[in-house]
């Protein structure tokens, strides 16, 4: 598992930010529904700690009832389905918000490997199961690597580095390099 100091500032910054973002996350809510109705969040299947399947929590970003087709298959912010609202909060990050009330429920950590969806995970290999001894993350060491477009298997193998050299150390500086690229 994590060390319990980490679990403790997962849920201490977690209840923070989304305290102070609340008036934020409200705005979000009724542009959402304003601009279709509809759900204001989007909830997916995803792997967690352990292989343990989770519904992760986003803020729906595409028009209702638009499930991505097939495996792996990325959504850009140029495709069809995706709203106004939802292309700026992509563009924001906003629509990972609440992220946040996975990690105050467990299911997540601030930082870890980005959680897939099952079908991708089917296809792992021992040594890419790795990634799955930790939460997984709302930020992570592949995330913050700075290019865009790392291809999966590469991404898979930040992860597993990441596992393998996690400290608060790591973490930290992984939330302050994902906190400036937020900002600009």
């Amino acid at each position: 598992g994590r060390h319990p100091v980490s679990r403790a500032l997962d849920l201490g910054i977690s209840s923070i930010v989304l305290l102070v973002l609340s008036p934020v996350m409200l705005v979000v809510a009724v542009l959402i529904r304003l601009e279709g109705g509809g759900p204001v969040i989007y909830r997916q299947e995803r792997v967690g700690r352990e292989g343990q399947v989770f519904e992760m929590l986003k803020f729906r970003t595409m028009v209702p009832g638009s499930d991505p087709v097939g495996v792996g298959t990325i959504v850009t912010r140029e495709d069809d389905r995706v709203t106004r609202v939802g292309r700026w909060l992509r563009r924001t990050s906003l629509d990972e918000l609440p992220n946040l009330v996975n990690v105050i429920q467990g299911d997540m950590a601030l930082v870890g490997p980005r959680p897939t969806i099952p079908a991708q995970v089917a296809d792992y290999t021992t040594r890419q199961h790795g990634r799955h001894a930790v939460r997984p993350g709302i930020t992570g060491w592949a995330q913050v690597q700075g290019r865009a477009g790392i291809p999966w298997e590469e991404r898979i193998e930040l992860d597993v580095w990441y596992v393998e050299h996690r400290s608060l150390a790591l973490d930290v500086r992984i939330l302050a390099k994902t906190t400036w690229l937020v900002i600009n």
